[in-house]
């Protein structure tokens, strides 16, 4: 386990899930470059500052600031979880801080927003539009990331929609971001944004919140699978892993009219997203759950006919199959006997070999030059 070491204090911080084999801290050089710069103020943090922190990822920097009672939003459940497990570690009570979720409003006005510089730059754009209305002019907005991921583009965010906009000088390869609120009209974010899809004579009008997957139109892998989805069955419970949007559990639905739907995803922007699009399709004349955990996380053991999942292969900037094989192993246990897992993935990924492993075996069903779809049933003396 490692220990941060910072001016507010030392705290020993893991990463979530955790993973023995993770040889990665969970904190950066930028959140450590962030505590230091926000100790050296002239003018420091007191007990009256109110204080927000956006994006952070494991908690180090709302930990260390705990003391000043901050806001803090996240998009992903497991970021979350990881908050809470590092604040139990610390004997920190952490609901002395005001929780947000990403789809939830803020508040008033804040004299800091510290924000750890998201992945997605249509995020970052989401963000930076919905602070408009909760900052001032005196309102310290400080980004912080690693040197790698700051580009032009995202400076170019700040200053087109907060105002002008500066870096600090690279330290251990992470900068800082400092911008100032000079914006004359305070504009609403464009997200989400909407396309229309046709699927089998049915036009779906989707919604994509800003921190969700293929925001402007249906991704390649995602399309795959939907023109080689499982034939129609009695099957009396779906599962879309890992939703994203919800498309494919919405083309479940219209193709199973029996069927009860789950959604889940760790990102509260996808399952929100999914919703939506659920009950622009169906109503109420459709029955579904949409839940946000890690990944199939307290779904009922053998519950599901048919789990349908395009896996993601990342978490952030972190790149391995972990994410996947947890997918597969979770996917088995919540399965029926009989029960289908059917997936659509990168040739390069090599999922037919976990799904070999967990389920004994699997079966292709199409295959172009960059995917292949293929499926895995549980056997009838498996549990």
């Amino acid at each position: 386990m490692n220990r941060l070491k910072s001016a507010y204090g030392n705290f020993q911080l893991q990463r979530y899930p955790q993973d023995k084999k993770q040889t990665l801290r969970a904190w950066d050089a930028a959140d450590e470059y962030l505590l230091q710069y926000l100790h050296e103020l002239e003018y420091p943090l007191n007990e009256r500052s109110r204080i927000l922190i956006i994006n952070d990822g494991f908690g180090a920097l709302s930990i260390a600031l705990h003391p000043f009672k901050p806001d803090i939003q996240l998009d992903s459940c497991l970021a979350e979880q990881g908050l809470i497990k590092n604040a139990q570690l610390n004997n920190i009570d952490i609901d002395q801080c005001h929780r947000l979720n990403s789809t939830q409003s803020l508040t008033g006005i804040y004299d800091y927003v510290l924000i750890k510089v998201p992945k997605s730059h249509a995020w970052l754009e989401d963000i930076l539009y919905k602070l408009q209305p909760h900052i001032s002019p005196q309102t310290a907005i400080i980004a912080a990331a690693m040197a790698k991921n700051i580009h032009s583009s995202t400076l170019k965010l700040f200053e087109k929609i907060i105002g002008q906009t500066h870096t600090s000088r690279a330290t251990k390869k992470a900068r800082l971001i400092f911008s100032s609120f000079t914006q004359n009209t305070v504009k609403p974010s464009p997200y989400p944004k909407q396309f229309e899809l046709e699927i089998n004579n049915k036009t779906f009008a989707i919604s994509n919140n800003a921190n969700v997957f293929s925001r402007e139109k249906l991704d390649i892998g995602t399309r795959f699978l939907l023109e080689n989805m499982p034939p129609p069955k009695p099957y009396k419970n779906i599962i879309d892993l890992g939703c994203g949007n919800g498309i494919l559990g919405l083309v479940a639905a219209q193709q199973n009219p029996q069927a009860t739907l789950i959604f889940t995803d760790e990102s509260y922007m996808a399952v929100d997203s999914a919703k939506t699009n659920f009950e622009n399709a169906f109503g109420s004349t459709r029955a579904a759950q949409f839940l946000v955990t890690d990944c199939l996380e307290n779904i009922e053991k053998q519950s599901a006919d048919l789990v349908l999942c395009n896996p993601p292969f990342h978490q952030n900037h972190v790149v391995g199959d972990h994410i996947a094989w947890q997918m597969f192993r979770q996917a088995f246990a919540v399965l029926k006997p009989e029960g289908e897992l059917w997936i659509v993935g990168n040739h390069h990924l090599a999922y037919h070999s976990k799904m070999k492993k967990i389920f004994g075996g699997y079966k292709v069903v199409s295959s172009n030059k960059k995917f292949s779809v293929m499926f895995s049933r549980k056997a009838e003396n498996n549990d």
